[in-house]
């Protein structure tokens, strides 16, 4: 009995098998790609901070409003960053989830 006998992975399906894989290693890679190209944005605090990253989570900027610039209360303000930021880093997660090819095993 041969590998043919069992589950198919004779020379044909066994090439077939790594085509599918190449494919599939393509494919991941211009998902990749194209999310590390996209920007991501998020306003919190009434538009106050703003943050913009890009897909590869590098900053691209921080906009912070004066009118939310309290020398008596700065852990407003650093909340308000560490807010947007954690929603922008959310919001690539969750394209990056729904970008990926479904890999049987993974995610």
């Amino acid at each position: 009995m041969g590998y043919n006998n069992f589950g198919g992975f004779g020379g044909a399906n066994l090439n077939n098998l790594m085509r599918q894989a190449q494919k599939m290693q393509e494919e991941m890679a211009r998902a990749r790609q194209e999310l590390e190209q996209s920007e991501f944005s998020s306003s919190v605090g009434g538009g106050m901070v703003e943050v913009k990253m890009m897909g590869d989570r590098s900053l691209k900027s921080i906009s912070i409003k004066k009118e939310v610039v309290d020398p008596d209360d700065v852990e407003m303000l650093e909340d308000l960053i560490v807010s947007a930021v954690n929603d922008v880093l959310g919001q690539i997660a969750r394209k990056e989830k729904e970008n990926m090819p479904n890999v049987p095993g993974m995610m």
